[in-house]
């Protein structure tokens, strides 16, 4: 339950956030099977990862942030991405769209806000569909993803093996 409310805006990443985007993704890459690297990054390993989202095009990066100002900064609170389905030419049309929410920052619509954002900019793009892998259990990313529309595809069994135990992901398509 959020502690207190704040206005949370959404707006393009920046080279300036991938520290904090580390941390983020870091969070789920130590504590839960979300994803399924399993080695936390240094900002460095990352950059690469950030600078494949640039401002237009199909592989977007957006960011949520709090309105207020800590210092000179303000905190993330989230980020949504549109990142390549698969590398062969005939998947460009394609996306696979994920987002990750930092700790504590859950249930407060943050989710809901960047996917608005994430496919409010991907409206003018030659993009056709947009894919997501959940890992099982997930109930709020599968609420999420239904809210906006996607449908579920099929269901990866036991694909991947994390924390000593194996993981099945839930696919799902949206139309764009």
């Amino acid at each position: 339950m959020p502690s207190e409310r704040t206005e949370v805006q959404v707006r393009s990443g920046v080279e300036g956030d991938l520290d904090a985007l580390t941390d983020i993704y870091n969070h789920y890459v130590r504590e839960t099977p979300i994803t399924f690297d399993t080695a936390p990054f240094t900002p460095e390993e990352r950059r690469p990862w950030l600078l494949s989202h640039p401002e237009d095009g199909p592989y977007r990066l957006k960011v949520a942030v709090d309105g207020t100002f800590q210092g000179n900064s303000q905190r993330i609170l989230g980020y949504a991405t549109s990142s390549p389905y698969r590398a062969k030419p005939a998947y460009s049309t394609s996306v696979e769209v994920t987002v990750y929410l930092a700790p504590g920052a859950g249930g407060r619509g943050i989710g809901t806000l960047l996917y608005k954002a994430l496919f409010a900019s991907l409206a003018d793009e030659d993009v056709h569909r947009a894919y997501a892998g959940i890992a099982q259990p997930n109930e709020a990313s599968t609420r999420l993803h239904e809210r906006f529309g996607f449908r579920p595809v099929g269901t990866y069994r036991e694909v991947g093996r994390k924390f000593g135990r194996y993981w099945d992901v839930a696919w799902y398509e949206k139309e764009l």
